[in-house]
């Protein structure tokens, strides 16, 4: 006999292509959620350690602008000890000068003569002091002009009060404090 199949195989088979796209649609959703979730994942987990670079990044930046701060800090420290060292250094150059300029000042001093101040501006003295007569006033001008450590005397004021033979001529002058050639030795 032959076989003769009644039941509705078309219909059937339809039904099964539609739940087997069904299932493969359903795997290729899933599989594609998946993707995208890994995806996502990564790229956070790539940005996060970006971010964590970056701000591990800033952190080093800040340590080396303190770094840089500290030593610009050194540095004006420095160049403060440097100035006072060389204001020290010129201050230990310039003591034996003071001691030539007093030991000077008392070697051109005539008789008759007596300095009751002695005043100093840079290099600019100013003596003032009493003498017997006014010639005893040029001759210590003429030794000061003669001298190597001080010159360039300038009689400021000279007056006598007093008419009398005994009285004494007050006097003011102007001094240039030299710093004599230094001898080279050969």
């Amino acid at each position: 006999m032959a076989h003769i199949n009644l039941l509705p195989w078309r219909e059937d088979l339809r039904n099964k292509r539609q739940r087997d796209f069904g299932i493969m649609l359903g795997v290729a959703a899933a599989l594609a959620a998946v993707g995208v979730g890994g995806v996502h994942i990564l790229i956070g987990t790539l940005i996060d350690t970006q971010n964590d670079r970056n701000s591990y990044l800033q952190q080093e930046i800040a340590r080396v602008d303190k770094i840089i701060a500290e030593i610009k800090d050194l540095e004006k420290i420095k160049n403060g000890l440097l100035s006072r060292m060389d204001v020290i250094q010129r201050l230990q150059g310039s003591r034996p000068e003071v001691v030539h300029l007093f030991d000077e000042l008392v070697d051109t001093l005539p008789d008759g003569v007596h300095l009751t101040e002695v005043s100093q501006q840079a290099r600019s003295l100013t003596v003032t002091g009493e003498a017997e007569s006014n010639a005893r006033i040029s001759s210590y001008m003429r030794k000061i002009d003669a001298s190597k450590w001080v010159g360039d005397p300038e009689l400021r004021v000279i007056e006598n009060k007093e008419r009398d033979e005994t009285a004494m001529s007050k006097f003011e002058l102007r001094l240039q404090q030299r710093e004599p050639a230094k001898e080279v030795s050969g």
